[in-house]
């Protein structure tokens, strides 16, 4: 499966998370890609839009590679790459993505402050997932909060992460599970960057209702 772009994505999930709407469910995006994916699904399942905070921490010399990840917290999540990686690289990593996390949070409260998850039927949303560490990471940062349900969405992911996922989520919907995956953006036509002017813009507009189904079928249709 290939998707166009982003929104796309967004608007295929929506499809598929339908049967949440009119339960006024939580909708929280990974900054930065996922933040504008997260707003067409809050637009759609008439929820609220927040974002869930979390960094991988990369490997020595592989910034692509997730030896772990960290929510704004500061709660680490270990993978078995973290021991390999050497104590003083893990700490000088969780200190750099901490920091980034604390100023990122600084950043999109200008626009709200953190909405409640307590009771919430929540759904995380990502363009795609590699290890799973961050979004495992997001999960449990989310059910520290006492949610009602947690409920990951992605466009694409690996089955072995997906395996992660399931183990630590109520629900997981992905559209794509991609045995061949080695980039995320292998499966966008247009993967294009997402900046935090936009992830802002997202925040601050008003929420509208829309409609999942005739949207997908309209970027189709003029692809």
């Amino acid at each position: 499966m290939h998707f166009l772009n982003r929104s796309e994505a967004a608007h295929l999930l929506a499809t598929r998370l339908f049967p949440y709407r009119g339960q006024h469910p939580l909708v929280l995006g990974v900054p930065r890609g996922a933040v504008p994916m997260a707003r067409v699904l809050a637009d759609a399942l008439d929820g609220d839009l927040d974002v869930v905070l979390v960094r991988k921490l990369r490997a020595p010399g592989q910034p692509e590679l997730a030896i772990g990840a960290v929510d704004e917290h500061g709660t680490v999540l270990c993978d078995s790459g973290l021991v390999r990686a050497g104590e003083a690289h893990v700490r000088e990593e969780i200190r750099r993505q901490t920091e980034v996390l604390r100023q990122k949070r600084e950043l999109y409260s200008g626009v709200r402050g953190p909405i409640d998850r307590a009771g919430r039927i929540v759904i995380i949303v990502d363009d795609g997932i590699a290890t799973g560490s961050s979004m495992v990471a997001a999960v449990r940062a989310v059910r520290a909060r006492a949610p009602r349900q947690v409920i990951v969405a992605v466009a694409v992911a690996p089955p072995s992460a997906l395996l992660r996922v399931r183990a630590e989520a109520d629900e997981v919907v992905c559209l794509h599970p991609a045995r061949d995956l080695m980039a995320v953006g292998q499966f966008f036509d247009d993967f294009s960057e997402v900046t935090d002017a936009m992830v802002l813009d997202a925040l601050a507009r008003p929420l509208v209702h829309t409609d999942p189904t005739r949207r997908v079928a309209t970027q189709r249709a003029g692809a």
